[in-house]
């Protein structure tokens, strides 16, 4: 990889970890309905007018925009509300590739490997060392919020496949992002007028500089700049180069959260992510570094 686009990369993964930091800074203001229909109102308007929609069916499209927007973000933004850091947050929310790996067994027909599943066991047991230390700024009810938005982008992951197997040429990462930010507002406003109207309005009267750059900072560089600049990479390198990167997003979620926020990193919590993570990295690099090396055989003579 060029160092203009290592520099990319890491860039990329430090504006998604400290995103978590940022989105808790807005929900002191904005609940967080209101935070996520603001996100993809401001994600999809005026960019769909501009953005040619991926040239699959509507209703995968509303599908994908439904679970990976939608559904993740609106269980994310109340689970950190309720009750989880920011820094724990970062870390939960990669179970997505687990449950990437199950709901592809399941609807796909794949088969995991020996070593994901390792990988997933090792990296819930941390998600288990966290249920333990529930209290303070962790709770049952944000923890599991936290899984279950996990969950969404995983079957959001799967739709995504699903969508790229569909189409004729790989559809273009920013356009899905743009259209299906369009179909994730509907839900997500009916939503939060059903539940807390009145909250849902009072967090767009009066907002302060940090709400109003948080928002900014949520939609336009984690959102839109983050997602055209790694669909990018992932269309000039391999995804097993660019996709090891995302490992730094916990790293950096944890870092900006002490930062920004001043949240504490107690023992557990660093047992807990050097769990998760470390099931990540088997799950990621295991057949490569564990297995056995293969015989380089001669190949037979040609004729003359």
């Amino acid at each position: 990889m060029r160092p203009r686009h290592l520099l990319l990369a890491l860039s990329i993964v430090l504006i998604w970890g400290v995103n978590f930091a940022i989105i808790k800074i807005g929900l002191k203001q904005v609940s967080p309905l209101a935070l996520g229909v603001a996100r993809f109102f401001l994600a999809a308007f005026p960019w769909v007018f501009f953005i040619k929609r991926p040239n699959v069916p509507l209703s995968m499209i509303a599908t994908y925009g439904l679970l990976i927007f939608a559904l993740q973000f609106g269980l994310l933004f109340t689970g950190m509300k309720i009750g989880m850091s920011a820094g724990l947050s970062s870390l939960i929310l990669q179970l997505q590739v687990f449950f990437t790996i199950g709901l592809s067994m399941i609807l796909l027909g794949e088969r995991p490997t020996p070593w994901q599943l390792a990988g997933a066991a090792l990296a819930f047991g941390g998600v288990g060392l966290v249920g333990l230390h529930v209290g303070g700024d962790v709770t049952m009810v944000g923890l599991l919020l936290l899984i279950a938005a996990a969950a969404a982008w995983g079957g959001g992951n799967v739709v995504s496949k699903q969508i790229s197997q569909r189409a004729a040429t790989a559809p273009n990462v920013l356009g899905l992002v743009v259209w299906g930010s369009l179909f994730a507002l509907p839900p997500l406003l009916v939503v939060a007028l059903v539940l807390d109207p009145e909250h849902f309005i009072s967090s767009f009267t009066g907002l302060d500089w940090a709400s109003v750059g948080s928002i900014a900072y949520i939609v336009y560089l984690s959102t839109l700049f983050g997602f055209a600049a790694w669909s990018g990479l992932l269309a000039r390198y391999p995804v097993s180069t660019v996709a090891p990167f995302t490992l730094l997003v916990p790293v950096f979620g944890f870092l900006g959260s002490a930062v920004l926020l001043g949240e504490p990193l107690q023992d557990w919590k660093l047992v807990a992510s050097s769990l998760v993570i470390a099931g990540l990295c088997i799950n990621l690099f295991g057949p490569r570094l564990f297995s056995r090396p293969q015989r380089s055989v001669a190949p037979p003579p040609s004729p003359e």
